[in-house]
C-alpha cells in the first residue's frame, strides 16, 4: 500500500469511528442533577454513587452528569428549572416543598419522631411515600429520600440550654411557614434568609443564630462565626430527591425503572456515610473551640406542642400527623 494509500485508509478509518463515537453518544440518555451541597458532602457522594449504579444497569446507555455547589442556581431556581424540564434532577430540603405540596409541612414539625427508626420506618411506609409523590401536579416527581439527620439551634453570642434563652434572638430559617412558626414558638424571632448568603448574615449580625444538622453546620464554616451549638434536635427534615416529570415522562419504562432504582440503592448507601459525616463534623467543631450543649429536650416539646393544635384546622395535614405517629 502507497502512502498515499495507507492516509487515505487512516483519514477514512478515523471519520468512521467518529461517526460511529457520535451516534454512540446520541444513544446516551444524559441527566443533569444540580444542587447546592459541597461535592464533599455525603449527599454529593451518594448521587456520584447512583450515577455510577445507573451507567452500570443500564449498559451504559444511560448517565447523569452531576453539578454540585449551586453551580446551576439555588435549590428555589433548580425546583423551577425542573418543572419546564430544564434541568433534569436536583435535591432539595422537604422544606422548600411545602409552598409546592402542603403535606411535606408534616415534616417540618418539630418532634414528630420518636426516634431514628420511627423516622426512617415513616419514610418508607405508604404515608412517606404518599407525601414523596404529592409534588407531581407542579412536575416535580420524589424518588427517594435522603437522610439529613437532626437539625438544632447554632448561636454566636450565648448558648440555648432552654427556650428562654431564644427569646429576642433574631435566627435564620429557610423559606418554611412551619420552620418560621417553629421558631416563633420557641421564642425566638425567625429571619428567612437563603443558604448561600447566611454566613455574611451571621458575621454582619443581621442574623444571631440559625438551625441545621451537624455536617451543614460543618462544612458551611459557620463554625467559624458561631461558638455555641445546642443539640436540641428539634427537626428531622429530609432532603428530596427530584427528577422533573416533564424528564421522567421522556424515559422509557425500562430507563424508569432503572433510575428508581439507583436513585433507592444511593439512599440507603448514604445513611452509612450520613452517620460517619454526623460524628466526624460534631468532633470537628468541637476541637475548633464550639461548645457543644445537650440540653433538656423536654423543655422544648412542651414549648412547641400549640403548634400541634393549630394544624387541627388543617384537615389534610392534621390526618397526615396522626398517620405518622402510627406508624411502627
Amino acid at each position: 500500500m502507497s502512502q498515499i494509500d495507507k492516509s487515505c485508509f487512516l483519514f477514512g478509518l478515523t471519520l468512521v469511528l467518529l461517526v460511529a463515537g457520535c451516534g454512540a453518544e446520541r444513544n446516551v440518555k444524559v441527566i443533569k442533577l444540580g444542587h447546592s451541597l459541597d461535592p464533599s458532602h455525603s449527599v454529593h457522594q451518594a448521587m456520584e454513587f447512583m450515577a455510577e449504579r445507573l451507567a452500570e444497569t443500564s449498559g451504559g446507555t444511560m448517565r447523569l452528569d452531576i453539578y454540585p455547589s449551586q453551580q446551576l442556581g439555588t435549590e428555589r431556581e433548580a425546583i423551577e428549572l425542573l418543572q419546564i424540564g430544564s434541568l433534569g434532577m436536583t435535591k432539595v430540603s422537604s422544606s422548600a416543598l411545602e409552598g409546592f405540596a402542603p403535606a411535606y409541612q408534616v415534616f417540618g414539625l418539630p418532634y414528630l419522631f420518636r426516634d431514628d427508626t420511627h423516622r426512617f420506618s415513616v419514610l418508607k411506609a405508604e404515608v412517606g411515600q404518599e407525601i414523596l409523590r404529592s409534588a407531581e401536579p407542579f412536575n416535580l416527581r420524589g424518588l427517594a429520600y435522603y437522610d439529613a439527620g437532626s437539625r438544632s439551634f447554632y448561636t454566636k453570642e450565648r448558648p440555648v440550654n432552654t427556650p428562654t434563652d431564644l427569646e429576642g434572638l433574631k435566627i435564620r430559617t429557610q423559606e418554611s411557614l412551619v420552620a418560621i412558626r417553629m421558631v416563633r414558638a420557641l421564642g425566638g424571632s425567625a429571619t428567612p434568609i437563603s443558604w448561600g448568603e447566611l454566613y455574611s448574615a451571621l458575621q454582619q449580625g443581621i442574623v444571631e443564630g440559625a438551625e441545621n444538622n451537624p455536617p451543614s453546620f460543618y462544612l458551611s464554616r459557620h463554625y467559624e462565626v458561631c461558638k455555641y451549638y445546642s443539640l436540641d434536635e428539634h427537626t428531622a427534615v429530609p432532603d428530596v430527591l427530584l427528577i422533573s416529570t416533564v424528564v421522567w415522562n421522556d424515559l422509557t419504562p425500562q430507563q424508569q425503572t432503572w433510575l428508581q432504582e439507583a436513585a433507592v440503592a444511593s439512599a440507603e448507601h448514604q445513611k452509612g456515610l450520613w452517620a460517619e459525616a454526623e460524628q466526624e463534623a460534631l468532633a470537628a467543631v468541637e476541637q475548633a473551640g464550639v461548645e457543644i450543649i445537650r440540653p433538656d429536650k423536654s423543655l422544648f416539646v412542651e414549648q412547641v406542642q400549640p403548634l400541634y393544635e393549630s394544624f387541627r384546622s388543617n384537615p389534610q395535614v392534621y390526618d397526615l400527623i396522626q398517620r405518622v405517629r402510627a406508624v411502627e
